[in-house]
């Protein structure tokens, strides 16, 4: 049986305190009034040059709306509404955060959960030395959806305002803010669809967890395989439940973010994300455990084995990647290009960066055979990949809430520590409520003697 360190423990909890406090913080800094943003800018305060960059973008959008004049009392009341739209921008910030961080630990169970699913319904041989691990990260999931799920209730209670289309001046045709397209998007975009849909695909995705874990834990004592049998059942139809509720999700809880854009491959990319962050934290945990005297029957075929997965699936979703941008650049529609012309404009950086990090690192580290044996070569793949695609969610969501006033500040660094904190304690203390080897799975003994 796996034994909680002392230290560990008081490892996440501390990480937890700080990044409650950077999370606060982050609330407590945000401006109330357009006064204190003219305040933040005058004083070179609010995050730097992006919020001072937002101010002249919009002064220079007010000229040429006036065909490159205004008048001053035109000029003077467009300036107040742009300062108005850098508050929102700036309040949405602290929300975000969390909303991303969130999110990040919450797809890597889920996708741990997905690969566990896979691994059940094609009765792999290799991996069941690996499941009470994957088990473990998968407890995460009901504290993550219990969070997600909140989140997504205040914002359709207009707590915060991270989702532009829950605004009801645009669905509105009396309104000076219609806006026609969002509103032919409504019979799916409202808020009360938007809430069911979440509660359908969080009750389905954590009763697979639930009964999953359950039949695993009784399979230990039984004379059968009955409890393996139906183990293999309800992974064949949670997978069909999965694959259709993880591209709604991804089109709920993230494409809408740009309501105005769509793109037929999303889905699939959020889940090539999603599968490689779940495999990479599977391997760094069972490397951990390895390095603690833990999982004897573990050997370096299945950490080959596991690299190669992490490997591939950054191969999967650079491909898609690639695919939605060139598609999307070669067409040059406007309304399309629009998505990534923001992007390199006003997040170059991340947005170029996170392409290095999740397909160039990956590729030179992972391609050689020998490598995926070697642990330290794994862990340090392992943390490129996860920073690379936690700056992916940022590229995913941040140009839509925030706009220009992006920085990677305290509300970041807090929201991430504080998710990462409550993500370890959660994970390594399921760790210790079964033995790290499903004793009685009809394929243990293979992957007990698996060799590559």
């Amino acid at each position: 049986m796996y034994t909680l360190p002392s230290k560990l423990k008081l490892f996440a909890i501390v990480f937890m305190v700080i990044g409650a406090i950077g999370m606060v913080s982050g609330f407590l800094n945000a401006p109330k009034t357009t006064a204190e943003v003219k305040e933040m800018l005058a004083s070179g305060h609010g995050d730097g040059h992006n919020v001072e960059a937002s101010h002249n973008e919009g002064h220079n959008a007010v000229k040429d709306a006036h065909g490159g004049e205004a008048t001053h009392g035109e000029d003077a009341h467009d300036d107040e509404a742009h300062y108005e739209h850098i508050m929102h921008q700036m309040q949405n910030r602290p929300w975000s955060a969390i909303y991303i961080a969130s999110f990040f630990f919450f797809m890597i169970s889920l996708g741990v959960l997905a690969f566990y699913a896979i691994q059940y319904a094609s009765q792999a041989g290799w991996s069941p030395v690996l499941f009470r691990v994957m088990e473990a990260i998968t407890a995460y999931l009901p504290w993550a959806s219990v969070i997600i799920l909140i989140l997504l209730s205040l914002s359709a209670m207009d707590v915060n305002h991270i989702f532009h289309w829950m605004d009801p001046e645009l669905v509105n045709p009396e309104s000076d803010h219609y806006d026609k397209l969002i509103d032919g998007k409504s019979g799916w975009l409202n808020k009360s669809a938007f809430l069911i849909r979440a509660a359908i695909f969080l009750l389905g995705w954590n009763l697979y967890r639930h009964f999953s874990r359950k039949f695993s834990v009784l399979d230990d004592t039984a004379v059968d395989n009955r409890y393996f049998k139906k183990n293999f059942r309800i992974a064949a139809g949670f997978l069909v439940f999965f694959i259709y509720t993880e591209s709604m999700m991804s089109w709920d809880w993230l494409m809408s973010f740009d309501p105005h854009w769509f793109s037929t491959l999303y889905g699939w990319y959020v889940f090539a994300g999603m599968m490689v962050c779940g495999i990479t934290v599977i391997a760094l945990i069972t490397i951990i455990l390895k390095a603690q005297g833990y999982l004897e029957f573990v050997n370096d075929s299945h950490i080959h084995d596991l690299a190669k997965f992490m490997f591939a699936f950054s191969i999967f979703w650079t491909y898609l990647w690639f695919s939605q941008f060139m598609l999307i650049w070669y067409a040059n529609i406007p309304e399309e290009v629009t998505y990534f012309v923001t992007r390199i404009e006003d997040y170059n950086l991340p947005f170029f960066g996170m392409l290095a990090l999740n397909f160039i690192f990956p590729l030179l580290l992972l391609m050689n055979s020998d490598y995926k044996r070697v642990n330290w070569f794994v862990v340090l793949t392992g943390i490129v990949i996860l920073a690379g695609h936690y700056v992916d969610l940022f590229v995913l969501v941040m140009p839509a809430t925030v706009g220009t006033s992006w920085f990677i500040g305290l509300p970041e660094i807090g929201s991430m520590l504080f998710f990462f904190g409550l993500f370890v304690l959660v994970v390594f203390t399921a760790l210790t409520k079964q033995p790290l080897i499903a004793k009685h799975n009809p394929f243990i003994k293979e992957s007990k003697q698996y060799h590559y």
